[in-house]
């Protein structure tokens, strides 16, 4: 039986790629962008088997306006791909606060609103499946956009703890995490930015001028991810954080071992604090 997906950001990017391979599928798209005149193209192509609707992630009601356009279109919904989003490549400094808010407004409570405008109906309907496009950046962490990195954490703990509660209704939760794709995010995420501050030039700018080379370059083919999305939307047995791409693998399991290491050097620490313990221990000295 043919799905009922909705897929946030499906103007450009990886959004896009999802869209059109579902609907390649032979399956239906609610595709949203904030510019509908993205997704004219689609509506031609595939008529009654998409819908494009207007989608602003951060507006709780336009949230539930196009969960009720995919029942109203289609009669349920089995898939939504939480996909909006953008990075900020600056030091946290001379990012103002509402521009970091926004951000995390977009890709962290954009995938809270979808998720929380979703959930009744596939209560209702006993099944479906809430894809979150996260990223390694949900694993780890590099100079510059720290909105960006703070949000997807986010993503990740709201993905795990959400879904141990929706499972026993047959409604799945997962977060995927990509590394670098070729979507032109990363010269999104730098474009227009004002000088750093020179304090910044040794771990932001050093970051950035290592990234720059990698722009345009990435290991991640976008179609590959999207059929890998599809694949996920029909399986049962899921963990719920799957790495995407070589460079996503590698960076994230450096960070789990250094993590490790810490927690283990700093054991005597951890465990000192207990009612039952003795004194507290000179701290580790690296």
């Amino acid at each position: 039986m043919s799905k009922v997906w909705l897929i946030t950001g499906s103007g450009s990017g990886l959004g896009r790629s999802i869209a059109e391979a579902a609907l390649k599928s032979g399956d239906k798209v609610v595709a949203t962008a904030r510019n509908t005149g993205q997704l004219a193209d689609l509506v031609t192509e595939y008529g009654d088997r998409v819908r494009a609707v207007p989608l602003d992630v951060t507006i709780e009601a336009e949230g539930r306006a196009a969960v009720a356009a995919a029942v109203e279109a289609f009669g349920r919904l089995d898939v939504l791909v939480n996909n909006a989003g953008y990075g900020d490549n600056r030091p946290f400094e001379q990012v103002p606060s509402d521009e970091f808010r926004h951000l995390v407004e977009t890709c962290l409570f954009g995938v809270v609103n979808l998720t929380r405008a979703a959930i009744p109906v596939m209560r209702r309907q006993r099944s479906g499946h809430i894809i979150q496009i996260s990223s390694l950046g949900g694993r780890t962490a590099f100079p510059g956009n720290a909105a960006y990195f703070a949000s997807k954490w986010g993503v990740g703990g709201f993905t795990e703890g959400v879904a141990l509660e929706v499972a026993p209704f047959g409604v799945k939760m997962t977060a995927l995490e990509p590394g670098a794709m070729r979507t032109s995010w990363g010269t999104r995420a730098h474009a227009g930015q004002e000088p750093l501050l020179p304090e910044y030039e040794p771990s932001v700018g050093a970051s950035m001028k290592q990234m720059e080379a990698y722009w345009g370059n990435e290991t991640g083919d976008p179609a590959k991810v999207a059929q890998v999305v599809l694949k996920v939307a029909e399986a049962e047995a899921l963990p719920p954080h799957i790495l995407l791409g070589s460079d996503a693998f590698q960076f994230a399991r450096q960070a789990e071992q250094a993590r490790s290491a810490a927690a283990d050097r700093w054991q005597a620490v951890s465990a000192s604090i207990d009612m039952t313990a003795g004194p507290i221990p000179a701290l580790p000295t690296a």
